[in-house]
């Protein structure tokens, strides 16, 4: 099946869209939906990423995650450099059709992040104080598991 002519229908409002069952995701501007990857066993927030229409439609079809990188402006399946993929397990959309959340098995060492790392969200900001110019952030021991520069060579490797 080639996915890169699918488009999905228009989305509906309100009731129609919230309650109806046919898939129409509302892209913003840019043509992007955002994604959030959780862990399929722990429920762990790994990363958030955008997928566009393409995006969408070839993780549904392979069930393998494929994001689309603003940054480099194209489509990216995860783990095409790192050898880190997601098998996808499970998708589900918000009830405006505008945000997307995938179930995953991670592959590879098990690092979602580009910096090694299990999670993206390897840091807490402070809750309860003014934020202020020096907010200092804490690492929350999550441990890179591999070394970036060897994966992703010259290149960032940030592809999300």
């Amino acid at each position: 099946m080639s996915t890169e002519a699918f488009s999905f229908p228009p989305a509906g409002k309100g009731a129609a869209l919230e309650e109806d069952t046919i898939l129409s995701p509302r892209f913003d501007a840019g043509g992007l939906v955002t994604c959030v990857a959780q862990d399929a066993q722990t429920g762990e927030v790994l990363m958030l990423a955008h997928m566009n229409a393409e995006a969408l439609a070839l993780t549904m079809a392979t069930g393998e995650a494929h994001y689309f990188s603003r940054s480099r402006g194209r489509l990216w399946k995860k783990g095409e450099t790192s050898g880190h993929t997601q098998k996808v397990l499970e998708m589900r959309i918000d009830c405006d059709q505008d945000a997307v959340v995938i179930k995953v098995e991670m592959g590879g060492t098990g690092a979602a992040c580009h910096t090694g790392r299990r999670s993206c969200f390897y840091r807490t900001v402070p809750v309860g104080a003014a934020p202020s110019a020096g907010t200092r952030l804490a690492f929350t021991g999550d441990a890179p598991r591999f070394d970036p520069a060897t994966v992703y060579g010259g290149q960032h490797g940030h592809d999300h």
